[in-house]
């Protein structure tokens, strides 16, 4: 996570995610990398990465895009942003948006790529299109064509 100062007389400050990293270890408490008077960098390791079946479509719409992102939900906390979510589904980050969660959208680790597409592959099934009703009005001039 990043802190700026901002010069600005409606925020003074800005917190935003700024990228992800693997993370093998079991310490969870956040690192202070940088610090000056107007900008600093944090890491928060111990995020938990969970894959769900049932988002695998918007891991194909992220997967799709020019620039894949790993999605991070954080909240402002005792002045501190703290991320409290890694998604790779798209879906999953508008959802979360909606609710009125701040999301980032970080670009994805190459490293990641492989084995996600690999999951999609698995298991993101498209929807099949069914025929559309058409509404009595759009049928012609006698309403019991068909």
């Amino acid at each position: 996570m990043a802190w700026t100062r901002l010069g600005d007389r409606w925020q003074s400050e800005k917190w935003e995610a700024v990228g992800v990293l693997e993370d093998l270890g079991s310490d969870t408490t956040p690192h202070l990398l940088h610090q000056d008077s107007t900008h600093a960098r944090w890491l928060h390791p111990g995020l938990l990465l969970e894959m769900y079946r049932d988002e695998a479509e918007g891991y194909y719409l992220n997967l799709s895009a020019s620039q894949p992102f790993a999605f991070v939900m954080w909240r402002l906390e005792e002045d501190m942003a703290r991320p409290w979510r890694v998604t790779l589904s798209y879906n999953e980050a508008s959802r979360m948006m909606d609710g009125g969660e701040m999301v980032d959208g970080v670009p994805m680790p190459e490293a990641w790529r492989g084995w996600l597409t690999e999951y999609v592959e698995r298991y993101y099934r498209p929807e099949e299109k069914k025929p559309r009703a058409r509404p009595p009005s759009f049928r012609g001039a006698h309403r019991g064509e068909r």
